[in-house]
């Protein structure tokens, strides 16, 4: 499909919604009504259903003609029809170019989450080797003596910042190479600036002392420049220039200097002989392999930089059969609609290739681009161009690669066959777990897939900092994204039930809210356990709660621990009456329940040690004080010792610390008691 620049459009959105129509029939006819409307333009579509979710995100040169297409055939007993029964109106946004509507389309993808697109989960930002050149001057600044360390994140132009690596493994690797040829610092700067003697590393030669004065400014600018050259991609000319920097030492009979850098030699050469990619012209690559087996797939990113082989990472999207069904189902529309599309560039529809299309598209528009991709399926030469023209970078496409670069693709392709595989494994073991744990509570659920356990954990130091804990386990996985923790207060110290109590209340209050308003299904809907950690007491707790509030309290399984507390004697315990479970120390469901309570006792446990931490260290109350500041808090802590030892003490007491008045005694006294 060609792409036809257009006048601009300032990004018009048009929302054809409407009332809702009372049956399928006449919501057909209104959406049919609605797509007659549709401009012959570039743009974005979305089709949301009754309850406000956006089932499917696209993009089309025209709209019209491709939104239509949904409707013009027959797709039941499909995923495209499946989708199509769903639609209760039809979103689109109007651009100028394909360029602006694949980068609108992947933008919506990523942040709306359809159900029916190909969906690479946000990972977190690639790690880079960071070099410190922000502030001071002096011998001991940062500035004469920049630091090498692992970085993740937002950029600062005040350092320099090499990579991207694929994993935090490469980065580590990579400064543990620039320690030991190199010898520069990776200490942190107050670490640094208040040495008086070298640390272990100087010891065993991993740093030249810097902190210390044991290296000059300009010899360690000069190992810097040369980490700098490496780190780069220009390996060659700094072991030319290591060798003759030990050739001038051994002529002037400095053998011990020469020692050191053949030494820095040897280092050096033995990392680049082990690197598969040595000695070649390619210096920045991106290699993409697919693997797609069992309605799942694989694309695994090996990445060269600088002429090194940096490693690897496989990423797994989600909806696979979804997106790949519906794509199919459009090639045939278009095809059979448009003459066109069957230019001489066009890419014959395949899994993989659709895959790696939606990989490049989601990817890149957030990750440098490299000069060259090698990639293990075709890619269609417009979508190159669209990415050129949003990010200025068009890199060279190799699909069938010869000699090197073939290595590079076989590489890659065996690693993602490897990770799917052990994918697929897991996904099994993790699937047989959760319908041996369905069974065993008794649930009908004939969708293991969508079974929801929410578990609830209680945690305090003897009635300090009680925090409580909820964790979610779906999708055969945990889903940390959903965790929550909950800060307990007004209830009378160490008291768990009241702790439970006020936990269930503060989370399912809006659940029960809305089920009796009857309105948004996805807020009413209580997930299918809520476990949790302690017996027939907790239980009780709990199921007073739901009773309160009008929910089904057959949801409600407390986890007992067993004789001597015992791991792999623990009991379920009903909340509507049914007899306690003795699952056995082997089973399957026991050692996915236990899973689960162990995550929610270490994420309460970990809410715990922070908030005491925090009003142990920081002052917790002392802060809310007026006239104690940071200074004045602690010199507080430091003469007490803690907040509790502050609240003890009394008025004079208070007033015998430097900065504290009698009256700001007085003031810190009532304010504690």
């Amino acid at each position: 499909m060609d792409c036809t620049d257009v006048p601009p459009s300032n990004g018009a959105d048009s929302v054809l919604d409407g009332a809702m129509p009372t049956d399928a029939e006449t919501r057909q006819r209104a959406l049919l009504h609605a797509v007659a409307s549709l401009p012959a333009l570039p743009g974005v579509y979305r089709y949301v259903d009754e309850h406000g979710e956006v089932l499917y995100v696209g993009k089309a040169i025209h709209l019209k003609r491709r939104v239509s297409s949904y409707f013009q055939r027959n797709h039941e007993g499909t995923r495209i029809g499946h989708m199509v029964s769903k639609i209760a109106r039809i979103e689109t946004t109007v651009v100028r170019s394909e360029a602006e509507a694949l980068l609108l389309e992947n933008t919506l993808i990523k942040t709306l989450q359809p159900r029916y697109n190909i969906l690479f989960r946000d990972d977190k930002s690639y790690p880079y080797v960071r070099i410190g050149t922000a502030g001071g001057t002096g011998r001991s600044s940062r500035e004469a003596f920049p630091r090498v360390s692992y970085y993740r994140g937002a950029v600062d132009k005040r350092n320099e910042y090499y990579g991207p690596y694929p994993n935090a493994a490469s980065v580590r690797e990579a400064i543990m190479l620039m320690q030991k040829v190199f010898r520069l610092r990776t200490c942190e700067d107050a670490v640094f600036q208040h040495r008086s003697r070298p640390c272990l590393l100087y010891q065993i030669k991993r740093c030249s002392g810097p902190c210390v004065g044991h290296i000059s400014e300009e010899a360690y600018a000069r190992d810097l420049d040369s980490a700098r050259r490496f780190l780069g991609g220009d390996a060659q000319s700094v072991l030319t220039d290591i060798e003759a920097r030990m050739v001038a030492h051994a002529m002037q009979l400095e053998f011990e200097q020469a020692a050191v850098l053949r030494n820095q030699m040897g280092a050096l050469s033995g990392v680049l002989q082990q690197q598969v990619v040595d000695n070649v012209p390619d210096r920045d690559v991106d290699i993409l392999a697919v693997a797609v087996q069992g309605g799942h797939a694989c694309v695994n990113l090996a990445m060269v930089r600088g002429g090194r082989h940096l490693g690897d990472r496989a990423y797994f999207p989600a909806h696979v059969l979804d997106g790949v069904e519906i794509e199919a189902g459009l090639s045939e529309d278009r095809d059979a609609e448009d003459p066109a599309a069957q230019a001489p560039h066009a890419v014959p529809f395949s899994i993989e290739s659709k895959v790696l299309q939606a990989f490049l598209t989601q990817h890149y528009l957030d990750v440098p681009m490299p000069s060259t991709l090698v990639v293990g399926a075709l890619v269609d030469e417009t979508l190159l161009d669209a990415l050129y023209e949003r990010t200025g970078v068009r890199p060279h496409l190799v699909h069938q690669p010869r000699e090197r670069r073939r290595v590079w693709l076989e590489m890659a392709q065996t690693n993602a066959g490897l990770q799917l595989a052990r994918l697929l494994s897991e996904e099994g073991s993790q699937r047989a777990r959760t319908m041996a744990l369905a069974q065993a509570l008794g649930l009908t659920t004939e969708e293991p897939d969508a079974l929801r356990i929410e578990c609830f954990d209680i945690s305090h130091s003897a009635g300090e900092a009680t925090q409580a804990s909820c964790v979610v386990f779906a999708n055969h996985a945990m889903q940390r994204s959903a965790y929550r923790r909950f800060r307990i207060e007004g209830i009378q110290r160490g008291d768990d039930y009241a702790a439970m109590r006020q936990v269930l209340r503060r989370r399912y209050a809006k659940v029960a809210q809305a089920l009796a308003e009857g309105e948004n299904p996805t807020a009413s809907r209580l997930p299918d356990v809520v476990l949790v950690d302690g017996g027939v007491g907790q239980v009780s707790a709990a199921r007073e709660v739901f009773a309160e509030l009008g929910l089904d309290v057959s949801v409600l399984v407390g986890i007992e621990k067993g004789e001597g507390r015992k791991v792999g004697l623990e009991e379920l315990v009903f909340a509507d009456g049914r007899e306690k479970v003795y699952l056995g120390k082997d089973s399957a469901a026991l050692m996915l329940l236990a899973q689960i309570r162990d995550e929610a006792h270490r994420f309460a446990i970990t809410g715990m040690r922070n908030a005491r931490a925090r009003a142990r260290v920081d002052g917790g109350q002392l802060q809310s004080i007026p006239g104690v500041g940071p200074k004045r808090r602690a010199r507080l802590l430091q003469r007490f010792g803690g907040v509790r030892a502050v609240a003890a003490a009394t008025v004079e007491d208070l007033a015998t610390v430097e900065g504290i008045s009698t009256e700001l005694a007085q003031t810190i006294y009532r304010a504690l008691h």
